[in-house]
């Protein structure tokens, strides 16, 4: 901590004073000051923001389940009135029956309720209450390294440690967690460590998926730990319906037979309207009180009316439909963001990527003597040529060693198909320039 929030937590002098959970926070969040520059420059190409594409949001959906809703007097009226900490009921028992449909179970096979459905303003609210009950100051997080990085800045603003678990293609090594939980253990601190966080589906910042074959052993390793001391998996899965390529495959939490260890962690933000602000989770029977005690002080409640419009959305097959259309569009979108990488950088061997099958990111290594972050050489030649990206260093848990410099990742959401073009050729002049 630096001497300037020093003062600003333990100064009883200063009139200004913070707590020190607000001095944790520190700088303004990347996201922010990505945001300033785009708004400061509006002919600037953004393969920055993780936004949905405008012309894709649901206008005559919205439009069709309002109706339905307004037809309705009563149902209408009870839209408009307070609702459950919880949620609404019939939301969330839609929500448990589409994911135990998704991952082929049965609620009886993995011993799941209702009432354990909480749905919160979006899933950053609900990684918010997860860190907030979990997690005491200097309690540490395993998350994959990189990861998404507003949840990294969550954990930071709530005191806790991130600690990078190495990854691979096919998502975060069980290997590399076994090896640093056993660290722990030796150095006398598994106590301190909560969670393992991570983003199963078409991972932001990566694109990659967690394996299959790899889920299974995921949920066995963190059970066998927390026999030791009690440890939960962080399944982040917003990115799930947006499968352009291969088939769907279960949860991580549809291994997690004894409903002990997962917390499964969804929204409506990328795959109907973020407007709408509609997340949801399915937690552990443990940490079901506590969340809703926590929330019931911030909130009394997310927005009721929301809900109600989510969940008519969802019973009149509005959803599904929506859903079909935007991973058309998205497909567009990747395939050809992967065109143009390929061709700006075909004559670079050491600018590497993933070839994502979903979502709307792709991740790129280039060379180590590259420093893409915001105070580096190519970020400013970037804008300079017409483009914003985002630094890769912001998505990487901090390292006594430091973090990785040379990588940056690209969204395809906002842009048209030629922006992305566009957006990617001033990149490749920019990354000419500084090499």
């Amino acid at each position: 901590m630096s001497q300037s929030n020093l003062d600003l937590t333990e100064n009883p002098s200063s009139p200004g004073r913070l707590s020190r959970r607000a001095a944790c926070a520190g700088q303004e969040p990347i996201a922010s000051v990505l945001m300033a520059r785009t708004l400061a420059n509006p002919q600037l190409v953004s393969l920055a923001a993780g936004f949905v594409d405008q012309q894709g949001l649901p206008l005559e959906a919205t439009r069709e389940a309002l109706e339905a809703i307004w037809s309705d007097p009563c149902r209408a009226r009870a839209a408009l009135q307070y609702g459950t900490t919880a949620g609404y009921l019939p939301l969330r028992e839609i929500l448990l029956g589409r994911l135990l449909q998704a991952d082929g179970c049965s609620a009886a096979e993995l011993g799941v309720s209702v009432e354990q459905v909480i749905v919160t303003a979006g899933s950053n609210q609900l990684l918010f209450l997860l860190g907030d009950v979990l997690l005491d100051p200097d309690d540490i997080v395993l998350c994959a390294s990189p990861s998404y990085f507003v949840f990294l800045g969550t954990l930071k603003g709530l005191g806790a440690r991130t600690v990078g678990v190495a990854t691979d293609r096919h998502g975060p090594i069980p290997e590399a967690i076994d090896e640093l939980l056993r660290h722990y253990q030796q150095a006398g601190q598994l106590h301190r460590v909560k969670a393992i966080y991570l983003c199963s589906y078409f991972d932001n910042p990566t694109g990659a998926t967690v394996a299959g074959q790899r889920r299974a052993e995921l949920v066995e390793l963190v059970r066998r730990w927390s026999r030791d001391s009690k440890l939960y998996l962080i399944e982040d899965a917003a990115y799930r319906p947006l499968r352009y390529y291969g088939s769907d495959i279960p949860s991580i939490r549809s291994f997690d037979s004894a409903g002990e260890t997962v917390v499964y962690v969804d929204s409506f933000s990328k795959t109907f309207s973020p407007g709408l602000r509609v997340g949801w989770g399915l937690l552990p029977k443990d940490l079901v009180q506590p969340v809703l005690a926590e929330k019931g002080n911030i909130d009394f409640g997310s927005p009721n009316f929301n809900q109600v419009l989510m969940a008519t959305v969802l019973e009149l097959g509005l959803y599904q439909r929506h859903v079909q259309q935007l991973c058309r569009l998205y497909r567009k979108k990747l395939d050809v963001a992967l065109r143009a990488v390929a061709d700006c950088f075909a004559d670079n061997q050491h600018v590497l990527w993933l070839t994502p099958e979903g979502g709307l990111y792709l991740w790129l290594r280039l060379p180590e003597q590259v420093d893409t972050g915001p105070q580096g050489p190519l970020f400013e030649r970037a804008v300079a040529e017409g483009v914003l990206y985002v630094p890769g260093d912001c998505c990487f848990p901090d390292a006594p060693s430091g973090k990785p410099k040379n990588f940056l990742r690209l969204s395809f959401g906002i842009p048209s198909c030629e922006e992305i073009i566009k957006g990617i050729q001033g990149l490749r002049r920019a990354l000419a320039q500084v090499l």
